[in-house]
């Protein structure tokens, strides 16, 4: 379903719920006027047919069963050894933890706050975030909250990347083939997990539909 390019000119006045009404594509930043479209079809920018969003009913329960299902994955990954290094007949065991632990002690403080921050607090936090988010609007609850954790969330998620660490442990474990044993842990498979969850969630999930479904859950729970 394809949109009609609007102007700012065609409307003498402006107030919030023209705005609401309007997307404007991340691509072209033509904009285009939002209409309601059914469940698996997507809406496409009327100028350079760009995917806006998609109609998606169900946004809540699969949001919060995905939120809810990276958070155990989460969980596994900081709780278990992430490889085994094996030289010389000597075994080592490495955690998510004691990676961090480690640079500490060699003295690396920035980085090892930057790796903490990086692989667990902001992970964390997201994922508390869009738990708190999904599970408020499908009870209906508090929606200045869920407001300002949508704001909030938008400025954190730039700061998440999870995925990028993955790739480094990869390409480190890609150069100590040669010279060492690797097995890989159980927490090795969860970070995988989590990864792959993250990347549908915040793909599949855009923060324009959340504040969509937000205003059609709150409108109908507005009493005179």
């Amino acid at each position: 379903m394809i949109y009609d390019t609007i102007s700012f000119m065609k409307s003498p006045t402006i107030d919030a719920d023209y705005l609401d009404s309007l997307i404007i594509c991340h691509r072209c930043h033509a904009l285009n006027k939002k209409k309601t479209i059914p469940d698996g079809t997507k809406a496409l920018c009327s100028n350079c047919k760009t995917e806006l969003y998609r109609g998606d009913t169900h946004l809540v329960n699969r949001g919060l069963a995905l939120s809810l299902t990276g958070m155990v994955f989460l969980v596994l990954a900081n709780s278990f050894p992430l490889i085994q290094i094996e030289i010389l007949g000597n075994n080592r065991f490495m955690t998510l933890f004691s990676m961090i632990e480690g640079l500490l002690e060699s003295g690396y403080y920035i980085v090892a706050l930057f790796v903490a921050y990086s692989i667990f607090i902001f992970p964390v936090m997201i994922f508390v975030i869009y738990v708190l988010i999904f599970g408020l609007m499908k009870y209906q609850q508090h929606d200045a909250v869920v407001s300002d954790l949508l704001v909030l969330l938008a400025r954190m998620t730039p700061w998440h990347m999870s995925d990028i660490f993955l790739i480094s442990i990869m390409v480190a474990l890609v150069k100590l083939l040669g010279m060492a044993q690797i097995k890989m842990g159980t927490s090795f498979w969860a970070l995988i997990a989590f990864v792959l969850i993250d990347i549908v969630l915040t793909r599949s999930i855009k923060f324009g539909q959340i504040w969509d479904m937000k205003q059609q859950i709150y409108k109908k729970t507005v009493h005179p």
